[in-house]
C-alpha cells in the first residue's frame, strides 16, 4: 500500500478500505473510485470559493457605490446610473462561464498549450498597437473593443506567462543553474512582452508580468545567486525606464508630497483625493453610499480607487477586512501549489502558485497606491474593481488552482488526476 493510501486508511487509498468498482468502457476497464467523477466538484475548496465569491460580491456594492454618481458627470451623462453595474455583473457572468469551462481542463492539457497561448498573447499584445484594431482610452492604448466588452490583452498575458513559465521550468529543470541556457531565454520573452506594453503604455501590467515570471524561476529553484542578480536588472530596468521619462518622473515627485501646490492640482490629485477619502472614514467609516470623494472628486473611483472608496464608507474596518481576505487567498492559493509540488506535479504546483503571485502582488501594488505607500500606478484591484476582461480572467486563473486543487485530492485518494 502507498504511503498516501496509508494516510487515508484503505486498500489503493480509498477512505475506510473500500475497494472502487470496475468500469468497462469501450473496451477498457478501470476501477472507478467514488472520487473519479460527481465527486469532483464535492472536492472543490469550499472556503477558496467563499472568498472569491464575497470578493465578487464586495466589489459589485461597491462599484455601484462608486459609479452611481458618474452620470451627472457632463461626461457620461449618456449613461444610465446601473450603467457600470450592469457591465460588471455581465463580466463576472462571462467570467463564471469562463471559470466552469477553465475547470473541466485538465492540467496536462494546459501544459501542452502552453507555449502556443503565451505566443497568442504576445500577438494581441501588439495587434492593440493598430490604430483601427487597438482603443485609446485617456492616451493609452489597451484595449480591444468587443461590443459589449473592452478585452485588455494584458491581463491574458499575466495568465499566459504563468503557464508558459510554469511549463519553462519544467522543461529546463536539468539546466536550472545555467544562466544562459535557463534565465535568459525566459528573460527575453518577457522583455518582448515589455516592450509591447511599455508601447501602450502600461508599465504597471509590465512590472506584475515581470514579478511572476521572476517569482516562478524562483520557486523553480533557480540558485539565489542568479534571483538575486535578475531581481538587480529588473530594478535597473524600471529605474532607467522611470528616469527616462518625465512624466514619469513626475509622479514619482507627486508621492513624495502629494499635497504640495505644484502636485495637488497636478500628477498628486488623485493620489490625494484617496488620502482624503480614507482619511474621511476613519475608524467605522460614513455608511454605504455616503462617500463624498467619489461626487467627482476622485477620477477612477470605481477602478483604480476603489480601495479609496472602501476606506471612505467603511473604515479603518473595511480596509482591514479586504487586506486581510486578500491575505488568506494568496497563502491559500500558494498552499495548494505547494502540496501540488509535493506529489511530483511540478508545472501544476508553479501555476497555482504564480496565481497567488499574481492576485497576492497585484492586491498589494493596488491598496499601497491607495494608502499612499507606493507612487501611483494603474492597476486595479482583483475580483473587486470594475474592468471586464480583468475580472474574466482572474476568474479562470482561481477555476484552474481550483482544478490543481481537485487533482491534488484525486491523487492523494488513488483516484486518476
Amino acid at each position: 500500500m502507498s504511503r498516501v493510501g496509508a494516510f487515508f486508511g484503505g486498500a489503493g487509498g480509498l477512505p475506510g478500505g473500500a475497494q472502487g468498482l470496475p468500469v468497462n468502457l469501450g473496451g477498457y476497464e478501470f476501477v472507478r473510485h467514488p472520487s473519479d467523477a460527481s465527486a469532483r466538484l464535492q472536492g472543490v475548496d469550499q472556503a477558496l470559493v467563499w472568498v472569491v465569491v464575497a470578493l465578487l460580491m464586495w466589489g459589485m456594492v461597491m462599484v455601484y457605490s462608486a459609479s452611481i454618481a458618474m452620470p451627472d458627470n457632463p461626461r457620461f451623462s449618456r449613461y444610465t446610473h446601473t450603467h457600470f453595474l450592469t457591465r460588471h455583473v455581465l463580466s463576472i457572468v462571462v467570467g463564471c462561464i469562463a471559470a466552469l469551462l477553465a475547470f473541466q481542463v485538465r492540467m496536462e492539457t494546459w501544459e501542452k498549450v502552453a507555449r502556443p497561448l503565451f505566443v497568442f498573447a504576445l500577438i494581441l499584445l501588439a495587434l492593440v498597437l493598430v490604430p483601427f484594431i487597438g482603443k485609446g482610452v485617456n492616451g493609452a492604448r489597451r484595449w480591444i473593443a468587443l461590443g459589449v466588452m473592452n478585452f485588455q490583452p494584458s491581463e491574458l498575458a499575466k495568465l499566459a506567462t504563468i503557464i508558459y513559465a510554469a511549463d519553462y521550468m519544467v522543461r529546463k529543470m536539468e539546466v536550472k543553474e545555467k544562466f544562459f541556457r535557463a534565465v535568459w531565454p525566459m528573460g527575453a520573452a518577457v522583455a518582448l512582452a515589455g516592450v509591447f506594453l511599455l508601447a501602450e503604455p502600461d508599465m504597471g501590467a509590465f512590472l506584475v508580468i515581470a514579478i511572476i515570471a521572476m517569482g516562478i524561476l524562483f520557486l523553480g529553484g533557480v540558485n539565489a545567486r542568479m534571483f538575486f542578480l535578475i531581481f538587480g536588472v529588473l530594478v535597473g530596468a524600471f529605474v532607467l525606464m522611470i528616469a527616462a521619462s518625465p512624466w514619469r518622473r513626475e509622479r514619482i515627485f507627486a508621492y513624495l508630497d502629494p499635497f504640495s501646490a505644484e502636485h495637488a492640482l497636478g500628477k498628486g490629485y488623485q493620489l490625494s483625493h484617496s488620502l482624503i477619502a480614507i482619511g474621511r472614514g476613519e475608524v467605522w467609516g460614513v455608511g454605504l453610499g455616503g462617500s463624498v470623494e467619489k461626487l467627482h472628486w476622485l477620477p477612477e473611483a470605481h477602478t483604480d480607487f476603489l480601495l479609496a472608496v472602501i476606506g471612505e464608507e467603511f473604515g479603518l474596518v473595511g480596509v482591514s477586512l479586504v487586506i486581510f481576505l486578500f491575505l488568506w487567498l494568496s497563502r491559500r492559493i500558494m498552499v495548494i501549489g505547494r502540496q501540488s509540488i509535493a506529489l511530483d506535479k511540478v508545472f501544476s504546483g508553479l501555476v497555482a502558485q504564480g496565481v497567488g503571485i499574481w492576485i497576492g502582488f497585484q492586491a498589494f501594488i493596488n491598496m499601497g497606491v491607495n494608502l499612499g505607500a507606493l507612487p501611483t500606478k494603474g492597476l486595479t484591484l482583483p475580483l473587486m474593481s470594475y474592468g471586464g476582461s480583468a475580472i474574466v480572467l482572474n476568474l479562470i486563473a482561481i477555476a484552474i488552482v481550483l482544478r490543481i486543487d481537485s487533482e491534488n485530492k484525486q491523487m492523494m485518494r488513488g483516484g486518476r488526476s
